[in-house]
This record gives structure tokens, sequence and C-alpha cells, in this order.
């Protein structure tokens, strides 16, 4: 399985919008800026698995989710993800060495986002939040933020198609952890 993390704001501009010819299009908005944040897990057999927080993401937080994507699995899951000082922290060391056999990651080289198909579910993410109506507090970005993942966790083809694009096909190639 292939991970990221992925931040949403209030504020993100989305989609298009037309003026008068000569004249600035100006897009009222309350000026209100909050956030929500997400971890998402995917695998080439259409598998998804994430969990939406409103705090930061830190070595508490992934280790909330390995927690929880440990238990949806009989085996152990070979997590596959970047460089981020979360994934590296002592306290995310210390819940794999605590129990070897339930999760082992695997880092992607640095500063390659190109490989990790996990990036394509945020692109889709931001690209399929409402363009018309915003949200307008915290709760409500959290709860369409949750709605696109469960839409998304039912549409396997979907989730096997991010796997499809040139720099991660790498994945399909030689897959030899698909769950």
């Amino acid at each position: 399985m292939l991970a990221d993390q992925v931040g949403v704001r209030s504020d993100q501009v989305t989609g298009r919008t037309w003026g008068e010819k000569g004249k600035t299009p100006v897009v009222r908005r309350s000026g209100n800026r909050f956030s929500v944040n997400a971890m998402s897990a995917i695998s080439t057999k259409g598998r998804m698995h994430f969990m939406v927080f409103t705090e930061s993401f830190t070595a508490e937080v992934m280790c909330r989710f390995l927690d929880r994507l440990a238990g949806h699995f009989d085996h152990k899951v070979h997590l596959v993800v970047d460089g981020h000082s979360a994934h590296r922290s002592r306290k995310v060391r210390a819940w794999l060495a605590a129990d070897p056999d339930t999760v082992e990651l695997h880092f992607l080289p640095t500063y390659s986002p190109e490989l990790n198909p996990d990036e394509l579910v945020n692109a889709d993410l931001k690209h399929s939040l409402p363009r018309q109506h915003r949200a307008r507090d915290q709760a409500e970005l959290a709860a369409e933020t949750h709605r696109f993942f469960r839409r998304r966790r039912r549409q396997p083809h979907i989730v096997r198609g991010y796997f499809g694009g040139p720099h991660a096909r790498y994945v399909l190639d030689e897959n030899l952890m698909s769950f």
C-alpha cells in the first residue's frame, strides 16, 4: 500500500470565474480560514483506507493511522510513505518496533512525489470539493472531505486508476506487496 497525507484549506482556489473585459473578477468570501487534514493509503487492488482529522499531522496522528490500518488486516502490511518527519519520528519507530508483525514502512526517495500514486488521490480530493458551495466551517469541510473518501472507497476502479500514471506504473510492474 502507498500512503500520503493532505491538507485542505477553506480558502483553496478551485474552479473558474468570469468578469467583464478589462475588469478583474472579485470572488467574495467570508475571510474565515480553517483547514482539515487527511491521511490515506491505497493498494493496486483498489482498496483505500483513510482518516480525516483537524489537528496537525504529527507522529501521534501517524500512530493512530497505523493502529487503524493494522486493524483491517490479518497479515503484515507493507506501507510505502514519503520522508515526512512524522513518518521517521522516534514515536513511530517505537510503534513499529512494539509489534513488528503488523506494519512495515518503506520510504520513497527524497523529493519524488510523482512516484506516489496517493498524491493523485490528494489532487482528486481538491478537484472534487464543491465549487459552488464552500464550507462555512471546519466541521462542514471535514464532512465534505470524509464524503469524498467514502465515495472513492466504494469505487475501486478509480482507486486502481491512480496507479496508471506514467511515473506510478512501476508499482504495477513489480507488484510484490499488493493487498
